[in-house]
């Protein structure tokens, strides 16, 4: 395959008992994306599991990293060398902490905020110039180990659902359209 034009990156921690969890809202949308788009998740690597594709006719590696989300920089970087790609187009879903619950933020580049994974990432990219789109999780009122490793009550869950229906939306544009605009539409 020559290089895609995108790699989008959900960032989670690898095991059952942490599926659906806050810490992996990046990975419900990477499945989420690849149900809406046709492209399977077939390809396990070592760092990643991982499908290629096209959405919206924009050719596309999905990936979710196969290492917990503090140590995120391995799956980015391999995938960033394996794809030939820049940094600014490796796209990276995440959750924040200090968004309400179902806000999105679109940022090409930036500080980490904090978010392990983002630090992680930063330190093997050797920059943090490369889109992120952070998925509010809202921050709870002590706890914040258990909050991400926790589940979504159910009014919480079915705002999350309509969240990773618009962050696929803001996918769709990053691919077709460029950060600029996603940013426009959605921040």
């Amino acid at each position: 395959m020559s290089a895609p034009a995108w790699v989008i990156l959900g960032l989670g921690n690898p095991g059952r008992r942490f599926v659906h969890t806050r810490h992996n809202v990046g990975f419900d949308c990477i499945d989420l994306l690849a149900s809406e788009c046709g492209i399977r998740l077939s390809e396990r690597r070592p760092l990643a599991h991982l499908g290629t594709g096209r959405i919206d006719g924009a050719s596309v590696v999905l990936a979710k990293p196969r290492t917990y989300v503090n140590a995120s920089g391995a799956a980015a970087h391999y995938l960033v060398q394996r794809f030939g790609i820049p940094a600014g187009r490796l796209g990276v879903l995440m959750d924040d902490m200090d968004l309400p619950l179902g806000r999105l933020r679109i940022r090409h580049g930036g500080g980490s905020g904090g978010h392990n994974g983002l630090n992680s990432i930063n330190e093997a990219l050797d920059t943090s110039a490369y889109p992120r789109v952070r998925i509010g999780i809202a921050r709870p009122e002590r706890g914040s180990i258990d909050h991400v490793l926790g589940r979504f009550d159910r009014a919480e869950r079915e705002v999350i659902n309509e969240t990773l229906g618009r962050a696929v939306e803001v996918v769709r544009t990053i691919v077709t359209e460029g950060v600029e605009a996603a940013m426009n539409r959605f921040n």
